[in-house]
């Protein structure tokens, strides 16, 4: 898997934390974690499936929360995140509005949204739309991993839902 445009979508701060919430752990979730270690901050795996999976040893840094059924939520606290990645979980999570609303809420002003799904899985305009239904703002198909759909957004200050 290419990474090298996909990391340019990402500009960490130090003390940034960034969250991924995905189904499972892949290159992706790697290069995030060493991307934001790079400038002190932190990486949170939020990780879906009925077992525990062995993370590999690389992941050691990361703080992980493990979600067995796919109609529960993730945890996160407001305003602590500041960029959310939805990773193959949208199209398989019984309630997909309810993972976007706390991605919203968990997200500092500014912040971003990236969801990412498997190529084909998508519905991109759909979407698009849900991201602007929950107070994202400018939300934009990226093309930067032949095996994955990704739509970017932004959680802007003082704008909708104002959180």
């Amino acid at each position: 898997m290419q990474l090298d445009q996909f990391l340019e979508l990402f500009h960490p701060l130090p003390g940034n934390h960034y969250l991924q919430v995905t189904t499972k752990q892949d290159a992706t979730t790697q290069a995030l974690l060493e991307r934001i270690k790079e400038v002190d901050g932190e990486f949170r795996l939020a990780l879906y499936g009925e077992d525990e999976l062995r993370l590999d040893d690389t992941l050691t840094d990361a703080k992980v929360q493990y979600i067995k059924k796919f109609n529960t939520p993730f945890r996160a606290l407001p305003r602590d995140n500041d960029i959310v990645i939805l990773k193959d979980i949208l199209s398989v999570h019984t309630n997909p509005k309810l993972l976007v609303k706390i991605a919203y809420t968990t997200l500092a002003n500014t912040a971003d949204i990236v969801i990412m799904e498997k190529k084909g899985t998508m519905d991109i305009k759909a979407t698009k739309q849900l991201l602007e239904d929950f107070e994202f703002r400018a939300p934009n198909s990226i093309d930067v991993l032949d095996e994955y759909d990704l739509v970017m957004a932004k959680k802007m200050h003082m704008w909708g839902n104002g959180l």
